[in-house]
């Protein structure tokens, strides 16, 4: 499968950046998630690396079915400002910037999306409570 990379402008800086389907598995299901993989100081910068679960729930399919949620370019902009804002240094040789769970998921906001550490490893909060919660946040559940 081909990866397709896409650019960004903010502030008159370039960004790279490209985003992967994939799952991750909670207690009761799985759910859709995507890893998002910026460049903002060329092929050696360091890189941004966020994994975004889909809040899609309240179907009778399970989530991974059905989910066709994908990150917007605006999406992907807030992500970064959002780094940026906390510590990313794309000009950075080397290495990765990691938007974890456990230090942001609590100051970031994404509509649609939460972050997860669950595509790393076991660790962070379940996915299934989590997009649960936030669906029933968003739609007074």
């Amino acid at each position: 499968m081909r990866i397709r990379l896409r650019r960004l402008w903010i502030d008159g800086r370039a960004f790279t950046w490209r985003a992967e389907i994939r799952q991750v598995r909670g207690d009761a299901d799985c759910h859709r998630c995507i890893r998002l993989r910026t460049w903002g100081g060329g092929k050696t910068g360091q890189a941004l690396q966020a994994d975004l679960l889909s809040t899609t729930w309240g179907t009778r399919w399970s989530p991974c079915a059905v989910d066709d949620a994908y990150p917007t370019s605006a999406d992907v902009r807030a992500v970064i400002e959002y780094a940026l804002r906390h510590g990313w240094q794309p000009e950075r040789r080397g290495g990765t910037y990691p938007l974890a769970e456990r230090e942001h998921a609590s100051r970031f906001r994404l509509p649609g999306f939460l972050l997860t550490d669950r595509l790393r490893g076991p660790e962070g909060g379940d996915p299934t409570r989590r997009v649960a919660s936030a669906w029933a946040a968003t739609n007074g559940g």
